[in-house]
């Protein structure tokens, strides 16, 4: 794909760290063994867009917790700033 064709940009910048530590965690759910800065050009789309769903499922799930005045079920993602430490 061309550079000129990409698409789905990071809105804030200083996320991106906090961004791919989230896809990492959610490829892990979904059970692809691949580690931070491994190559993903042998895994397959129908998984990688499974990787992006879980993603897109849980901002929508901790942003419906957040409207709602509950705390999240997992803070993993919750806070992309500061390092978590631990789950």
């Amino acid at each position: 794909m061309g550079q000129g064709q990409r698409t789905n940009r990071i809105i804030i910048p200083e996320a991106r760290a906090a961004m791919d530590r989230f896809k990492y965690e959610m490829a892990a759910e979904v059970g692809l063994n691949v580690g931070e800065g491994s190559y993903w050009g042998d895994i397959p789309s129908r998984q990688c867009g499974a990787v992006g769903g879980h993603m897109v499922r849980r901002m929508i799930q901790q942003y419906e917790q957040s409207l709602a005045g509950q705390a999240p079920a997992a803070q993993t993602f919750a806070a992309t700033t500061t390092p978590t430490g631990g789950r």
